[in-house]
């Protein structure tokens, strides 16, 4: 009887043991490296400044275990590269681009605020420039084609025709028109003194009539080693 009751317990012990390896779930072993795999593509892609990508890897490793405090660190280096991207473009001039970037940093850190403050500012103040140089443009569009200066230079010098007095008025009237227009001082330069008083008469007359309200800028030299001229100077935007 006895080796039979041996064999009994080994055949009772052997299906316990069976069964308690049925029961326990299988552990897959790829599964650890197929996380610190995903971790090393996310630093890899923060690394190379493929940040849309791994905005989307990090984005998997948060879904599959959003408790962990490790994807915090991952969502600051982010940000922070974000960070960098918008002052590189915008130093470049791509004011958008710049304000993209720096939405994203916030998007990840948006209990950060100092993150971004620096980079806002110089948003806001690149946009400001940027229109106010469109607003300049529009205006020198608007503008109708110079007559006798040239706008961007310091100044012109036009040499007036006194002696025949037909050629003379038109010259007046182009003059006052690019006065007006361009907001020009002036400054008669004249051989004679007596020169001086009609020749200012003819431009104010002129200038009034096409604004009445513009406050004329006029000076006087007079020089006997000149003829009679005008120097017109532009003011600058």
């Amino acid at each position: 009887m006895k080796p039979f009751a041996s064999r009994y317990l080994l055949l009772v012990a052997f299906s316990l043991l069976l069964g308690a390896c049925q029961s326990t779930p299988a552990v897959d072993p790829a599964e650890p490296d197929t996380r610190v795999a995903a971790i090393a593509a996310l630093e890899q892609s923060i690394s190379h400044n493929e940040l849309d990508t791994a905005e989307d890897q990090l984005g998997a490793l948060q879904a599959q275990s959003p408790d962990d405090p490790q994807w915090v660190t991952y969502q600051r280096q982010l940000a922070e590269a974000y960070l960098q991207r918008s002052q590189v473009v915008l130093q470049k001039g791509d004011v958008n681009a710049a304000a993209t970037a720096l939405s994203r940093a916030r998007a990840l850190m948006p209990k950060a605020p100092a993150l971004t403050g620096g980079v806002n500012g110089a948003i806001a103040q690149a946009r400001k420039a940027e229109l106010e140089k469109a607003e300049a443009a529009l205006k020198a569009a608007e503008k109708p084609k110079a007559r006798l200066i040239d706008p961007s230079a310091e100044s012109t010098t036009i040499a007036l025709n006194i002696q025949d007095i037909a050629q003379l008025r038109k010259q007046m009237d182009a003059l006052a028109a690019d006065v007006v227009n361009y907001q020009c001082t002036v400054t008669f330069q004249v051989p004679r003194t007596q020169d001086y008083p009609w020749l200012a008469t003819l431009l104010e007359k002129r200038v009034k009539k096409l604004d009445a309200d513009y406050e004329l800028k006029i000076d006087k030299q007079i020089d006997r080693q000149v003829k009679a001229q005008v120097v017109l100077s532009p003011r600058k935007p």
